[in-house]
């Protein structure tokens, strides 16, 4: 696991982030509190002091808890330590004399020593000085159920959500405290993490094992209840489900938080959520929030699940709109939708039909790069992935079959070109067969305006390089593709094509430079003499025709 974190000094990273968090916030609603020295507090600055107050906040890391949830509608001030270190008592204390006013102050802290003790004395104090508070403490995390002081986790967000509310509307701080007490009765958390995290300026091993996870690990890597072996996302949440139902209101309406504790990708992440909405919780998730990172573990593989039983009064709460930047939006879970096409793709309609010159020409064709895959795959090994053969030699067989088995339109050229099209789109992958592809689909469309072939030839040429970026001189199999269609477009005979591809792909010998493909990765030493493989491809195909039919 890397143990790089991005920072200028690890003295001012929270101070820094707070500050960005500030330059980019939406609502304009937010400013730092000059406390003093070391002392980190955003608040509210549209609040209104005859409301409750509501506090929350710890250790940095767990962005964006806390201060992305302040704002109306949610927390007034947060109180940001360094990371995953509870912030200061002075601090605290700093916070509830600022914004507290008459109608008091509610703290909300997470089930961690620090946090109890340092929000603990600094209410002490605070009421010492006058002012009325109170504080409860978030205690969601059920992975270890023998846990006499189970932790706190992202549960907490939903709490600073329904706390905020009641002070929103004018409640008392004896009516917020009562709302916040309940949230924290019904919201349960559980976690799953596939590796720890990494600690500003600490080198420290991650226990995790590879082919591992731990079942609630905690948002500051503490150790889990279980190791397990990877399993699927479907089992993995079947399991987390099971768990927070067992400790839950049976058959009650609920809000489910999909939470990313920082490392997973928002793909994963859309992948897990529909795992849980087709879980044993499914059935009951009235409310979705997420999947988003809400309570975050630093850069922590990892994700957890909250649940909270609702009542009319929670429903409203976590509904409410609000000008907070860390909380996402609350959605009613649908039944995804499927809504038939009302166009199709047309199938390109051909029939069989023979026509033995052309079906020879393209027996010699595919059977010349058939017999070339290992020649042109050494040569590409020399200035690429050394698959130029193999790529050629796949489209080969598959036109080959189809030609042996009575499947192509021979006496319909035009048709010919784009079934051709189609099938090296299929067997080449990659952006080799896009790119021929596009070149014999093009071929085809001219041929039924009724230009001749070389003219038809060139235009495929031409929108193959417009799509595809190369021109004459990058060192591409468009340096020997391009001087034999001009050939046939003059006139010339077999030989004279097969001459001019020969010199066209002689020429990227003495290119020093690709400015296309694999080989442009490459320097001038690298290339230096070694002929382009796709040109080359060329130059045997102009070579092999040239031979049996001149």
């Amino acid at each position: 696991m890397s143990q790089f974190f991005f920072m200028n000094q690890k003295a001012d990273l929270v101070s820094e982030a707070l500050e960005g968090m500030l330059c980019a916030s939406p609502f304009n609603n937010l400013a730092m509190l000059d406390a003093g020295q070391g002392i980190r507090i955003v608040v509210r600055r549209d609040w209104d002091r005859r409301n409750v107050a509501i506090i929350s906040g710890g250790g940095a890391g767990h962005e964006p808890a806390h201060a992305g949830f302040v704002g109306k509608g949610m927390l007034t001030a947060a109180v940001c330590g360094d990371v995953f270190a509870s912030p200061s008592v002075d601090a605290v204390l700093s916070a509830i004399i600022n914004v507290t006013g008459d109608a008091g102050c509610l703290l909300i802290v997470k089930n961690y020593t620090g946090d109890r003790l340092n929000f603990g004395l600094a209410a002490e104090k605070a009421r010492k000085l006058g002012y009325r508070v109170e504080l409860v403490t978030v205690r969601d995390d059920i992975s270890l159920p023998d846990n006499p002081q189970p932790r706190g986790v992202a549960g907490t967000a939903l709490v600073h959500k329904v706390a905020g509310f009641a002070a929103e509307q004018g409640k008392t701080l004896e009516e917020v405290t009562a709302a916040a007490q309940d949230a924290i009765a019904k919201v349960a958390s559980i976690g799953v993490a596939f590796s720890s995290c990494n600690i500003p300026g600490e080198n420290r091993g991650d226990r995790v094992q590879n082919g591992t996870c731990e079942l609630g690990m905690g948002i500051h890597g503490e150790p889990g209840v279980e190791t397990l072996q990877l399993q699927t996302g479907r089992e993995l949440v079947s399991l987390m489900a099971d768990k927070l139902l067992s400790t839950t209101d049976k058959r009650s309406a609920r809000a489910l938080l999909v939470n990313n504790l920082g490392g997973f990708s928002a793909l994963e992440m859309s992948l897990l959520t529909r795992e849980v909405l087709r879980s044993s919780l499914a059935g009951d998730v009235e409310l979705l929030i997420g999947p988003a990172t809400v309570v975050s573990a630093l850069d922590m593989k990892g994700f957890s699940l909250s649940v909270i039983s609702l009542t009319d009064t929670l429903r409203e709460a976590l509904l409410a709109p609000v000008e907070a930047t860390g909380w996402p939006s609350v959605v009613i879970p649908q039944k995804p939708e499927v809504v038939a096409a009302a166009n199709r793709i047309p199938e390109h309609c051909f029939a069989p039909s023979g026509n033995e010159t052309t079906g020879r020409v393209l027996s010699t064709i595919c059977r010349t790069l058939i017999n070339a895959e290992s020649e042109l795959n050494a040569l590409d090994a020399l200035v690429g992935d050394g698959d130029t053969g193999s790529t050629f030699a796949g489209g080969a067989r598959r036109v080959l079959s189809a030609l042996e088995n009575g499947q192509l339109p021979l006496g319909k050229p035009n048709d010919l070109m784009i079934v051709l099209g189609e099938h090296l789109a299929t067997a080449m992958g990659g952006s080799s067969g896009v790119l021929m592809s596009i070149m014999f689909n093009a071929c085809g469309q001219k041929l039924a305006e009724g230009k001749t072939l070389g003219e038809s030839l060139s235009y495929g040429l031409n929108r193959m390089q417009y799509y595809g970026g190369a021109n004459m001189g990058d060192r591409t199999m468009v340096d020997a593709l391009s001087p034999a269609f001009s050939c046939i477009i003059q006139g010339g005979l077999l030989s004279e094509v097969a001459r001019a591809a020969h010199t066209g792909a002689e020429s990227t010998c003495s290119m020093a430079k690709a400015n296309a493909g694999r080989s442009s990765y490459l320097n001038s030493d690298n290339l230096d003499g070694v002929k382009d493989p796709g040109a080359y491809a060329v130059e045997l195909v102009f070579a092999a025709l040239s031979k049996n039919f001149s």
